[in-house]
């Protein structure tokens, strides 16, 4: 499985230099400490009476890890066991049934940020969910530790001390961003009538190489998982209870304004759009709208978008333009 793994990332390097990727990179030398995780896929495990065992022994000792009752696997994939810290567990990858997606005509349209979600409905109603940053918390105290550990001769006693230290906080803000964002989205499928789900389809990694990247936000949205790693939870949970995540382009969504279509110079500071037209919104909701209405003209939902545009004009703002989404052709992938 080492090799199998060291194959793997040759294989993503050679594919990205085949698409056109000039920022491409081949996987750097990997010590023995870098591969501490034992794969087993397919074979070389037995899961039966609530317990998995591994083919492999410890000093003569069975590896026998007892499962709870809860679990019920299906068909499994993989059995991993990694080490977290001075702790181990056992992942086990199994199928698990999806119900049959519906469309019910209800969609729910998300501008996805690192502070906070904003979503709008085909009610014309708006919900925004904030996100927890205990990153805000934990990147002090991990730069500390990291300039403290870089003074250090490495592999003495204190550059060991400060190594150990730095590991548990960052694994803290990882686990706490995980939780976070595992009932953040369990929350948002189980709350929303609405089958169809859109958000944009956000290159997180083009994010950072963007000559208008704020540099302060290249730690939250790559480091963090904040945007991607969202849109992966929401996924499979909605999945799972039989709806479905659609991911559209949604290219200048925050600098157009989605009644007349003008394009406005939208730095990260400028929060609210005040266009010429007279419509004036907070720029994530403007967003969310044209995210939205660009969904439904692409796929010529006529009806859903008529009844989209009335809602929003009982909920007092101003309704947009049929013709400028209309025109507009752009890619769409379904999650």
């Amino acid at each position: 499985m080492t090799l199998r793994q060291l194959d793997a990332d040759y294989r993503s390097f050679f594919a990205l230099k085949r698409n056109g990727d000039k920022t491409a990179k081949s996987p750097r030398f990997k010590g023995k400490d870098d591969f501490t995780t034992m794969t087993y896929n397919q074979s070389g495990f037995k899961i039966e009476k609530g317990k998995v065992t591994l083919a492999q022994y410890c000093s003569k000792t069975p590896l026998t890890f007892e499962v709870p009752e809860k679990f019920v696997f299906g068909r499994v994939f993989q059995v991993s066991v990694f080490h977290d810290g001075d702790d181990y567990y056992v992942s086990v990858v199994y199928e698990k049934a999806a119900m049959a997606y519906v469309d019910n005509g209800l969609y729910q349209a998300f501008d996805l940020g690192v502070t906070k979600q904003s979503a709008v409905n085909s009610h014309g109603k708006f919900v925004v969910f904030k996100n927890s940053r205990p990153d805000k918390y934990w990147n002090p105290i991990v730069d500390a530790l990291q300039s403290r550990r870089a003074h250090c001769r490495k592999g003495s006693r204190k550059w060991k001390h400060f190594h150990k230290a730095l590991k548990k906080r960052k694994r803290k803000c990882s686990n706490q961003t995980w939780d976070f964002q595992h009932k953040l989205t369990r929350k948002i499928v189980d709350n929303t009538r609405a089958n169809t789900i859109i958000v944009g389809n956000l290159n997180v990694k083009g994010m950072a190489q963007s000559k208008q990247s704020c540099s302060g936000l290249n730690r939250s949205t790559q480091n963090n998982g904040f945007l991607s790693r969202f849109v992966w939870f929401l996924t499979y949970k909605a999945q799972l209870v039989g709806k479905k995540v659609i991911e559209i382009d949604e290219r200048n969504t925050s600098k157009r304004c989605y009644v007349c279509g003008r394009e406005h110079d939208m730095p990260l500071s400028r929060r609210v759009m005040e266009c010429d037209c007279g419509n004036v919104v907070d720029r994530d909701r403007n967003s969310a709208v044209a995210t939205m209405l660009r969904f439904l003209s692409q796929n010529a939902l006529w009806t859903g978008y008529q009844q989209f545009v009335g809602n929003l004009r009982k909920t007092g703002l101003p309704t947009p333009k049929l013709e400028v989404h209309s025109q507009e052709a752009l890619p769409l992938r379904v999650g």
